[in-house]
């Protein structure tokens, strides 16, 4: 009776991960650019007893939750500090006080200091991995290839400067997974260096790729799981109470 109530609580457990990453799907479903985490579905192991594999088999994590890599819808904004990637590949992102990391947002500003960042403050880089500085601009242009061109405030009108180039890569050959600060990375390999490979879309923000409908009704399915693992617990206490009372000694 006790494996069938180990194997309950093992499914509890496994349930309560997959309402987690449900949760984290849900809080960021407005994140542009924002990729789905999967449920890691682990792998079963047997227990072992004095050396003896036991019939007990538990489910285990097999290491890092992957994400979807499915695009998101692409909105016309004609924004110009708005820019998404189409199809494949990523931008290069600094977060602050973090590692260097792959990042699909694209809702862009400048801060005070002229510094290019996106919606969560995260500085956007260069070709050489560096965060990109602009002066103050009375206009911005942003090509395919990601090479930003303006019109500085103090400049005659009509005069245009090159400046940097947006960082992109398409990563060949690589793992992308989400580290534990949840930024895109290479896991413990180093990024890739910058291909340039990527087209960029000025006037256009990319939504997450999260599927509101669909995160909703598995959070069903799993809330019918949770209550079934319940009642496969209270059936066990009730075979057991069943089965002590038959063993026991007529009064």
């Amino acid at each position: 009776m006790d494996r069938l109530i180990h194997t309950a609580l093992n499914s509890l457990a496994n349930l309560r991960d997959s309402r987690v990453i449900q949760a984290q799907n849900l809080a960021n479903q407005t994140v542009p650019g924002f990729r789905r985490d999967l449920a890691n579905e682990g792998d079963p192991r047997f227990l072992k007893a004095l050396d003896e594999a036991s019939a007990r088999a538990f489910q285990t994590e097999r290491g890092p939750h992957s994400f979807s890599s499915l695009p998101g819808t692409m909105t016309q904004t004609g924004q110009p500090l708005d820019v998404a990637i189409a199809e494949e590949g990523w931008f290069y992102i600094q977060p602050d006080g973090g590692e260097p990391a792959l990042s699909r947002r694209g809702d862009l500003r400048l801060t005070a200091d002229g510094q290019l960042v996106n919606g969560a403050g995260e500085a956007m880089l260069d070709q050489g991995l560096q965060p990109i500085q602009l002066p103050p601009v009375r206009a911005l242009t942003i090509d395919d290839a990601g090479r930003i061109t303006f019109e500085a405030q103090d400049a005659p009108e009509g005069q245009v400067t090159e400046g940097p180039v947006l960082a992109t890569v398409i990563p060949q050959g690589v793992e992308l997974r989400k580290s534990p600060d949840g930024r895109v990375r290479a896991g413990d390999a180093p990024l890739p260096a910058p291909d340039q490979r990527a087209k960029v879309l000025q006037g256009v923000l990319e939504a997450s790729n999260v599927n509101t409908m669909e995160e909703l009704v598995a959070s069903i399915e799993l809330q019918r799981s949770f209550e079934l693992n319940l009642r496969m617990i209270s059936t066990a206490k009730e075979l057991d109470e069943t089965g002590s009372r038959l063993l026991r000694p007529p009064e």
